[in-house]
Order: C-alpha cells, then sequence, then structure tokens
C-alpha cells in the first residue's frame, strides 16, 4: 500500500520561488568586479533567475543543455544558478585557476553550449575560446555599457542586455527529480578532470541535510560569508540551504585578501563564514597586527584540507569564532561530515574538547561511512584503527559523466574516498592521509597530515607539506616542506626540536627543508605529487 501524500518533485526551482515568497524581503550583498557594492533581495533574485530561464528558451537551448559559468561569488552568479536549472538545464560551474587548455578540455567535454563569465576573467576566455567547438553563446556578465569593444570574442552579448530584454514572467517546468541540475569538474591533478553530475533530488537533499543544527546550523537570522567559491562544488551548496532558510547571503566577489574579507564581515555583520584555511590564514594574518576583532562573526566552516589546531585555537581564543571542521569532496556534493560536540562533550576540560574538534566530525543525515582494511573488510568504530575511507547516500556520486575515471566505481554500493581514516566510538571521523600521501616507514605508518600540523604550530611557519622520501632502511621517511612567515625565521634544528614530546620520535621527520612557495592546486590544495617531482634529486640526510 502507498502512501497518500501529494507527489511533488524536489526541484531547485522551489528553492527560489520559497525564497521570494517567504523571505522575499531577505538581502543579498555582493561586491562586484567592478570594485562597488551592490544590495538586493531575494525577491529580485527570483525575478532574474525567470529572466534568465526565458533568455536560454529564446537560445533555443534543449533540456539539459549545459551552461557553464567562469565567475566570482556574486549575484549574477547566483542568478545563474536558479535560472539555468530552474529551467531544465544544466549549470557548469568552470574553475579560472585552472590552465587555459584544461579550461577548454572541461567545457569540450561537457558539451557547454553557452558560457557565462566575469570580466576579469576576459583574457581566459579570449585565449579559449576558439578550441571550445561546441559554445555557440558567450555572455559577459556585465552591464551593457561595460562591455568591452573588439574583444575578439564572435557574438559576445552582455548579461544585463541578454536577460534585460526578456520577460520576468516565466512557469518553471516540471520534470522528473532525478534530471541533472548541475556539473562539477575534479581538479584533475592526476589525469584529465572528471565530472560529477549532480541530480535535482540529491541537490535539495543535500540542502536540507546542510543546513541542520548540527552541520551549518543556517537561519532567516544569519548573514553568511560564503568565501568558498562558487565554482567550487557549488560553494559547499551554501547558496541553496541559503535559500531554503532565507539566509543573508554576502558574496566578496574577486577580493579574497584578508583586509577584504575582514571589511566585508564587519560592514555585512556577518555571523557565518565558510571557506578553506588558506583564506583563513590571511585573514588572521590581516587581524592580528592591529588587533583587530570580530564583532559580528559567531561560526566559520573551514574544509577543502585539514585545518591546523594552532588556527581552530586562534578562532577560538583570540577572537570568539567557533571553528567548525567539515569534510567532503566533489564527487559528494560535498558534504559528508561535520565536526559539532554531542551534549556529553560539554562537561570535558577544553584541552579534551580539542582532541574531537581537530577530526573532520560526525556523518550527517543522509551520509554513512566506513573504514576497510587492505583485504575488504570493515574494520572497527574504535579511534585506533584505520583504513580506507568509504562512503554511500543519495548525493554521493555513482559514476563520472561520460564514464571517465572507469566505471563502475561503486562496489557494494560504497564509493572508494581515496582518503585514509579513522572512526571513534562516538562516530567522529579522522583523516589520517591520502591513500597516496600516507607515508611507510619501517612498517608503520606515519600520518602526514599529523606531522603538518605541529609544523603549522610554530609561530614561525606560514605553511608546511609532509612527503615521504626513500630511505635503504626504512622505505620511506618524513621530510617537512616549510614556508616561513615574513620576516620570521626559524632553523632546521630548531624546528626539528620542536616536534620532541609532541609525537612519536621516529615519526619526527628527517629533514626540513624552507622553500619560498608550495605549489597549490586550483581548489588550494597543496600538490604534493608537483612538490615531489621537484625534490626528485633530493637525498635524506645521511643517505
Amino acid at each position: 500500500m502507498l502512501g497518500l501524500m501529494q507527489n511533488q518533485p524536489l526541484l531547485i526551482s522551489s528553492l527560489i520561488d520559497f525564497a521570494e515568497r517567504h523571505h522575499g524581503d531577505g538581502e543579498i550583498v555582493s561586491r562586484r568586479v567592478e570594485g562597488d557594492i551592490h544590495r538586493y533581495h531575494w525577491r529580485d533574485v527570483a525575478v532574474r533567475a525567470r529572466r534568465v530561464a526565458n533568455a536560454l528558451d529564446a537560445l533555443k537551448l534543449q533540456f539539459s543543455d549545459r551552461v557553464a559559468t567562469l565567475a566570482w561569488n556574486g549575484y549574477r552568479h547566483l542568478e545563474l544558478y536558479f535560472g539555468v536549472s530552474g529551467s531544465g538545464r544544466v549549470l557548469h560551474t568552470l574553475n579560472p585557476r585552472l590552465h587555459p587548455e584544461q579550461i577548454a578540455w572541461i567545457a569540450n567535454h561537457a558539451e557547454d553550449q553557452v558560457l557565462c563569465f566575469d570580466l576579469s576573467f576576459l583574457p581566459i576566455i579570449q585565449a579559449v575560446h576558439a578550441k571550445c567547438t561546441t559554445v555557440k553563446h558567450w555572455i559577459a556578465l556585465c552591464d551593457a555599457d561595460k562591455l568591452p569593444k573588439n574583444s575578439g570574442i564572435p557574438g559576445l552579448q552582455s548579461y544585463e542586455a541578454w536577460i534585460g530584454a526578456q520577460s520576468e514572467k516565466y512557469r518553471w517546468p516540471e520534470f522528473d527529480e532525478n534530471s541533472a541540475s548541475s556539473m562539477c569538474y575534479t581538479s584533475g591533478t592526476t589525469g584529465n578532470p572528471k565530472a560529477a553530475l549532480y541530480s535535482h533530488r540529491s541537490t535539495i537533499l543535500h540542502a536540507y541535510a546542510a543546513a541542520l543544527p548540527d552541520v551549518m546550523c543556517l537561519s532567516a537570522r544569519d548573514s553568511v560569508l560564503p568565501v568558498v567559491p562558487m565554482f567550487h562544488v557549488n560553494a559547499w551548496g551554501i547558496p541553496y540551504s541559503a535559500a531554503l532558510t532565507g539566509a543573508k547571503l554576502v558574496f566578496p566577489g574577486p577580493a579574497l585578501d584578508g583586509k577584504s574579507i575582514y571589511e566585508l564581515i564587519e560592514a555585512e555583520r556577518v555571523t557565518y563564514a565558510a571557506g578553506v584555511p588558506t583564506i583563513w590564514q590571511m585573514l588572521l594574518g590581516h587581524m592580528k597586527p592591529g588587533g583587530l576583532k570580530f564583532s559580528t562573526l559567531k561560526r566559520t566552516v573551514i574544509g577543502g584540507s585539514a585545518c591546523p589546531p594552532a588556527m581552530i585555537t586562534a578562532f577560538r581564543e583570540e577572537y570568539g569564532v567557533e571553528v567548525l571542521h567539515a569534510w567532503g569532496m566533489t564527487e559528494m556534493s560535498p558534504l559528508g561530515t561535520l565536526c559539532t560536540l554531542k551534549n556529553k562533550h560539554l562537561t570535558m576540560p577544553e584541552s579534551e574538547q580539542m582532541k574531537i574538534r581537530l577530526k573532520q566530525g560526525r556523518a550527517i543525515y543522509g551520509m554513512d561511512m566506513k573504514i576497510v582494511g587492505g583485504d575488504g573488510q570493515e574494520l572497527p568504530w574504535d579511534g585506533k584503527a584505520y583504513g580506507d575511507l568509504l562512503v554511500r547516500g543519495p548525493w554521493i556520486l555513482r559514476e563520472y559523466f561520460k564514464g571517465e575515471g572507469g566505471n563502475p566505481l561503486v562496489q557494494d554500493g560504497w564509493f572508494p574516498t581515496g582518503d585514509v581514516a579513522t572512526i571513534d566510538p562516538d562516530g567522529y571521523m579522522q583523516i589520517t592521509d591520502r591513500s597516496k600521501d600516507v607515508i611507510k616507514s619501517g612498517g608503520e605508518w606515519i600520518s602526514s597530515i599529523e606531522v603538518e600540523n605541529i609544523a603549522v604550530a610554530h609561530p614561525a611557519v606560514a605553511m608546511a607539506a609532509c612527503i615521504g622520501m626513500r630511505h635503504p632502511k626504512w622505505d620511506e621517511r618524513p621530510v617537512v616542506v616549510v614556508v616561513k612567515k615574513a620576516g620570521a625565521e626559524v632553523t632546521r634544528e630548531e624546528l626539528l626540536k620542536f616536534y620532541e614530546g609532541k609525537t612519536a620520535k621516529w615519526q619526527i621527520p628527517d629533514d626540513v627543508i624552507f622553500v619560498e612557495s608550495i605549489p597549490l592546486g586550483a581548489t588550494g590544495k597543496m600538490l604534493k605529487a608537483r612538490l615531489r617531482e621537484t625534490l626528485k634529486d633530493y637525498r635524506l640526510p645521511g643517505t
């Protein structure tokens, strides 16, 4: 016997309809590429998203045709999020930090029909447009009078003229909730990038889960600053969760330096922010010398890579901001876990609470996880055993678009994340390494993340990467590659001594290598494969 409930598909258009009807006066604030601040409301997003849908209809785009964006976090990008997907097309966010050749390859692989871009990325478009063989329409996200003359881009239109010619009336179509809504490509550090193709259903369920109290805890009382780019896994789903809850959105545009972020947080009374550790390093680096404080910021979620303990401590003790450690992947839409304390932890000493906060957190409803050994057998949740982390759930990838990377990936319903982790009896997961980065020394495993976290806790260290180097006796030994803070000094011997008492003696790195910079990928993660290639001629001391 079936239930007698109404059968309404879970579609992204329902989010913007809800935001318009019930939170129409909720603010959307954007720092534009032009440098000024733009303000309007959720009701305006809805009106202009309908204009986008009409404009796509006028181009004769078919259902599920791909519309690409190359844009910063801003109000026009937000309108495309809803106008493209809501009308049944697929939003494809391109990452401007990739090499132009890779951007062109991705656009062709996705078969993008339209490409909308911020003017700051015009040089990229000029470099790739002739190679993007499927793109028929080029839209510059600007006013008509800002459209560049002699751009060399055939048929280039301004976004405002493009949607301004359209009616604000539009009836969102109804279709299968499992239809594709958006797509994001992995950063492609090995081989070609691969696309995760999200559905309307998966996106709505992820938006619900992300807004829950033990996850991002978003509400209409929040002023939310997503510093995580909208071209990186849909800004961790925040635009969708904000529409669902009616939260105020504050977009930073291209100004991601510490000073600009701090000023925006204060001016817009931001209560909640989200970003990767490198962004918050710049923010704290701006605040500390001037003795600056936050007046409204209460929570920040940090993901993308492990958050150094020193950063969690600084935010909590110096600025009164709760740091929420999170973990996920492009293939997971992206949220998998988020670290919030349980009731029984609240009476623990701060030092014991910190041990929990350093973990990547508990699974959020809709996502299940387990760790397995080399034989594929599930390992216990004792906080000690570590193995390959597998996940499953309604917003987790089943296979890559067009079968890139080899399909089927999922074995018995579980997706292999490529991470090595432990899970404690309370369900808190902690990433100990990427499977390709874990260091095996004398038959024992060393977590590169732990080695890096200790180094970054030193007051002279800005960034650290731990990699394993070949050793004739121990197979591999760890070395730590370090970028010093501006004006700070620390010697190899001082840093190695800093490790004493903080980790087992055999886990202390054999050497410290000081560099000017550590290579970062398109999403801000350290590229250890490139670092190893750079150090291919390096020899460990005594070998």
